[in-house]
Order: structure tokens, then sequence, then C-alpha cells
């Protein structure tokens, strides 16, 4: 019986048997040539994807153009805002009316380096490879969030249209000041840690705390340019009726023409490493001190998709989480659990459960995006229309194709009125939520 406790070294016996291995396969030459010549993906693709991506939709919201994030990680808030200017452009006929992305990622910036800082400080008498810490120095300026993020700086900040605060090169790659950022709090952290080593007082702490923070400020007010405290809005609606009102600001143009209370709108999670029917958050992602927090009911898979199919019928676009990385094609906007066939490609079983995906890093909520028709045969899902915030080169003109087994594989989180819970659901969301750690598989 071999020793599984050290370490195997591969003998030329070994090596040659794996070589013949590989000539005992069937037609090994003729893959391996299709696979050199093509590319894994497009020597595996299943042509038929085609055929079963129908872009025919029995539930379909009426839209208009698509957004784009371009080299950034934002899609958390364009999904947010996504949905919110969807009722808009529904109240004031207005298809193509864009909220800005820019003005909630300047305060997002600002406001995570300020919740850093607390982390920091409250892990300061552990050592920099705790965990927590390193999780908190990997990655302190990330494009990256959740639905609960978006809310929070929406309901703290409130909205302006997209001609208020334009795009900046910076917004639009965030390469630079991402860096940059990432540099100075690592830096800052080291600065504040040494603070409570040498048993500084907290005035002087809370002093370089808050010169640390005028310090992100500027640099997100150079790269993104400053926030408005007001505006003056004008728009022209599709019957070519203009708007206008002066002196707005960002907090009262939410409340005033915007018909939604965020606070009614819950996250369902389908995470099967972890049990259902449980309240659950995740406070080491939350992005404002003293703002909505990020926490989920996770749920049954079919009692996910009944919520998102409700509300979709009700006229209302559905956030979602996923890895849009997984069985995707940019180009022609596929998402399809068989779309590129793999494991027939290489005659190796590759195929996971979404548990086992979760629990082994294989899977990651890596794209957020919106949902806005559905096509039911028999009151069941077949497919799925998908509003991405790519721009419009990609899928047909931005809008993406979704199966329902991809939505069942890849699909981790959506958010919902509360309205769409069962009281039993209810009831779960009325629990304290458990916290989960800073490096859960749906963080």
């Amino acid at each position: 019986m071999p020793d599984t406790k050290t370490n195997h070294k591969l003998t030329a016996a070994e090596t040659a048997d794996l070589r013949a291995d590989l000539q005992k396969q069937p037609a090994h030459d003729v893959v391996s040539r299709a696979v050199i010549k093509n590319g894994v993906l497009a020597a595996s693709e299943d042509p038929q994807a085609t055929v079963r991506l129908n872009r025919t939709f029995s539930v379909e919201l009426p839209t208009g153009k698509v957004s784009n994030q371009k080299h950034s990680g934002r899609c958390w808030l364009f999904a947010t805002l996504n949905t919110i200017r969807h009722q808009f452009a529904a109240k004031y006929n207005v298809k193509d009316f864009e909220l800005s992305q820019n003005y909630l990622f300047f305060w997002d910036r600002v406001e995570r380096a300020n919740m850093f800082y607390d982390n920091i400080l409250r892990t300061a008498d552990q050592p920099l490879d705790d965990r927590e810490v390193a999780f908190y120095l990997g990655h302190p300026d990330s494009d990256g969030g959740q639905w609960a993020m978006g809310a929070a700086l929406v309901q703290k900040y409130g909205v302006v249209p997209v001609s208020a605060m334009p795009e900046s090169f910076n917004s639009n790659d965030t390469t630079g000041i991402g860096a940059a950022l990432n540099l100075k709090l690592r830096k800052d952290a080291l600065a504040l840690r040494q603070l409570v080593a040498d048993g500084a007082d907290e005035e002087a702490i809370a002093t370089t705390r808050a010169q640390a923070l005028k310090e992100v400020y500027r640099m997100a007010a150079y790269a993104f340019g400053e926030p408005p405290t007001t505006f003056d809005l004008e728009f022209k609606d599709d019957k070519d009726q203009i708007h206008r009102a002066a002196g707005l600001t960002p907090q009262d143009f939410f409340n005033d023409y915007f018909d939604v209370d965020l606070d009614d709108y819950v996250v369902i999670a389908n995470s099967p490493d972890k049990p259902f029917d449980q309240h659950y958050s995740l406070p080491s992602q939350d992005n404002i001190v003293g703002g909505k927090h990020i926490s989920f009911i996770n749920l049954p898979l079919a009692d996910m998709k009944k919520a998102a199919i409700a509300q979709l019928q009700s006229g209302e676009a559905v956030w979602f989480g996923n890895d849009v990385l997984q069985q995707m094609s940019r180009e022609r906007g596929f998402l399809d659990s068989h779309l590129f066939q793999v494991s027939d490609l290489f005659g190796v079983d590759l195929s996971l459960t979404k548990a086992q995906r979760l629990a082994t890093g294989e899977a990651e909520v890596s794209h957020a995006m919106t949902l806005t028709g559905v096509n039911l045969v028999d009151d069941q899902s077949t497919r799925w229309k998908v509003e991405n915030s790519w721009g419009e080169k990609n899928g047909e003109k931005g809008y993406f194709v979704m199966t329902d087994d991809w939505l069942d594989d890849f699909v981790y989180e959506v958010v919902v009125h509360k309205k769409y819970l069962t009281p039993e659901q209810q009831a779960v969301l009325a629990t304290a939520p458990q916290a989960l750690a800073p490096w859960d598989s749906l963080a």
C-alpha cells in the first residue's frame, strides 16, 4: 500500500504509462489538433446552444439602451441603478434615462476607506498575518460589491442623472486610481497600527485617521470629480415633453421622483453549501457605517426562482448576482450550462455540484446583472432575458439570454420585494442573522 504521507516522485515507468494511456484514447490525435488549433472553448462549443437560446420571452419588460461599466468592476452598482431607473422610465415615459454611477462610486470610495480604518483599528492588536487582518489588507479598495452596498449609498446620498456627474476616465478604467488607493490605504493601515502599538491616545489616532480620510477624498475628487450637492434636472421624455426642476439635492431627487423604498427589498441567496431557510449577514462587506447591512436569506432554488418570476410578472426588474465567467459567450450574449462541453472534449468528468463549487472556490459571485424577462412554459421558466452593463456591442444590443439551467448552476442571489416571500420566509427574515466570515463563498 503506498505511503500517502510522503511526496510521490514520478518514475520513468509512470511517465511512459501516461504516454501509453493517451495513445489509447479514441481519436486522440484528431481531438488534439482541434484543441491546439481552435482553443478549448471553440473546440467544445455545442452548436445546438443557438436553438436553446431563442430570444422569445412570454414575460418581458420594456427596456432601452444598456449602460456600460467599461474597464471597472462596478457591475453591482450599475445593476442597482438599472433596477431603479426602469421604474423612473415607466413613471415618466422616458426610456433611456440614465443615473450617474460615477456619483455613487465616488462616495463608495470614501465610505469604504472610512470603514477600512475602523476595521484596521479594531484588529490592531492582531498580527499582520492574522486571517482577518490579511483579508482587509488584501483588497482595501475594490470595485466589487453587493446589492445592499448600492442600496446603502442611495439611501444616504441619493442619486443624480448622469448629466449631473458624467463618467470620468478613472471611473471608466479604475486601474490607476484603484492601485493608488490600495497603496494609500495599506500605508495608512501601518501608520494606525503603529499608533496603537505605541500606546497613542485616542485624540492622536483620531487626528491621523481624519487626515487620512481627507486625503482619500482628495484623491477621489481628482480622479472622479467632486460630486454635486445640488443640480438642475432637465430631460425630454419619449413624447418630446421637456421636464425641468432647478436646485434639486440628490436626496430630494430620489425621494421625490422615485417610488421605491429600498428597505422593502431582500436578497434571496441559493448557496447549497450552507443550511437553507436561514438568515445570514456579511458584516465584513458593509460599506457605510450606520448604513444598510448586507444580509440574505438562503433558500432552495425553486423558491428563489418563484420570487424572481413573480416580480418580473409584476413589471419590475430583478437584480441578480452570478458567476458570469462560466459557460458564457460574451460576443453573442449566451449563458448556457452546456454551451462548452469540455468534459466530452477531454473525456474527463469535470462536473461538480453547486455546493461543491462554492465549497472549493470554483464558484464565485463574479458579476451582477438585471433580469428583464422570462419565458414560461406551463408556468415553468425555460430561459431568461438579461440586461448586462457591458455596452451595446455584446449580445443583442447589450442584452443576454440565459437558459434556465444556467440560472440553476451559476446564479447565487436575487433581490426581490419582500411581499413575494411566503409567511414562513418572512419569519426567517425576521430572525437575527448569523454573521459569516469575510472569506465566505458568497463574499
